[in-house]
Parts: structure tokens; C-alpha cells; sequence
């Protein structure tokens, strides 16, 4: 008796060769010739749409990357301007600040040279000038001036002018003379 081999064993090899040639057929590249059969082709509108919509797309994609660059562009350069601003504030400020101590210093060798100019000077002679001055003045050359000649210059002058002198020199700053004496705080 010859064994016959059994149906379902036949379709089971017939598959696998199959399975098998698809997996050549598939790995090997594809021919010029199917290539060129598929550019020959006529395109059909379907085909056609899908083109140019993908050819739409990629141009707003273009447009879409050129404008943020260009966004970025001009991001960077206003940084910049407002950071080169920023630089010449500081350094204007700093000019400025320098500008302001040099005067304040200036002022305050004046009010030193006065204080020196009416230490020297005779207290009776000093209070009559002493006290035509401005109250600002007063105060300043007063604070300069050693507290000796201070209170003989006070001693000479009028009630009125060494009660101002006293009162503006106790509160730091000048006394307004425009403010009424009823406006002005009185000390108890």
C-alpha cells in the first residue's frame, strides 16, 4: 500500500509557498519598467485634486515657517533696541546722578566758605547779615558753623529771627515764611 499524503498536509505546504514567494516578491525593488508604466499613466482628477492640494499645503507651510521667521526677526531686533534704550537710560541716569552729587557738592563748599566767612566776622556784625538771608541759607551756613559762634551770632540777633533760626534748625528744615504765625506750630 502506498501512502498517499493527506489533503489537509498538501494545502498546508501549497500555502506556505506560497507566503513564501509574496515575501520575495515583496522585498525585491520595484522594475523601471512598472515606473515608468505608472508615470505614463493618465492622471485622473482624483489624482489631480490630491496634487494640488498637497502643493497648496506645502506653499501655506512655507509661507507659515517664512512668517515666524520673520516674526522672530523682528522680536530679536526690538530686544535689542529696547536693551540698547535701556543702556543709554542707565547710563544717563548715572550722568545724572553724577551731575547732581557734583552740584550738591558744589553747593556745600559755598555753605562751608560762608560758615568759615561768618565765624571770622564779629557775632554783632554777623547776626545784622545774618539774619537778611534766606531762612534756607541760614540753616545750612548754621549747620556748618561750630555751635560757639552759632549761639553768639543767635545772641545778637532779634528775638524773632533767632526763634525762626531755632525752630527751623530743630525741625531739620526751613520754615516757610509765607505760612501765617496762627498756620505755624507752636512749641509747648
Amino acid at each position: 500500500m502506498i501512502a498517499r499524503p493527506s489533503l489537509m498536509l498538501l494545502m498546508a505546504s501549497a500555502a506556505t509557498l506560497s507566503a513564501v514567494a509574496n515575501g520575495v516578491t515583496a522585498a525585491t525593488p520595484q522594475t523601471s519598467q512598472q515606473d515608468a508604466s505608472q508615470a505614463s499613466a493618465p492622471k485622473t482628477r482624483l489624482g489631480s485634486a490630491i496634487e494640488q492640494d498637497m502643493a497648496q499645503r506645502d506653499q501655506q507651510a512655507a509661507e507659515r515657517r517664512r512668517s515666524l521667521q520673520l516674526r522672530e526677526q523682528a522680536a530679536v531686533a526690538a530686544e535689542a533696541r529696547l536693551q540698547a534704550s535701556m543702556a543709554s537710560q542707565r547710563e544717563a541716569a548715572a550722568e545724572g546722578d553724577a551731575a547732581a552729587g557734583a552740584e550738591a557738592e558744589a553747593e556745600g563748599v559755598q555753605y562751608d566758605e560762608l560758615a568759615r566767612i561768618y565765624q571770622s566776622m564779629r557775632p554783632k556784625n554777623a547776626a545784622v547779615v545774618f539774619e537778611q538771608l534766606t531762612m534756607d541759607v541760614q540753616v545750612e551756613v548754621a549747620k556748618r558753623m561750630r555751635e560757639r559762634n552759632t549761639a553768639l551770632i543767635m545772641a545778637n540777633m532779634t528775638p524773632e529771627g533767632a526763634a525762626k533760626l531755632t525752630m527751623a534748625l530743630a525741625r531739620g528744615r526751613a520754615v516757610d515764611e509765607a505760612q501765617p504765625a496762627a498756620a505755624r506750630p507752636q512749641a509747648r
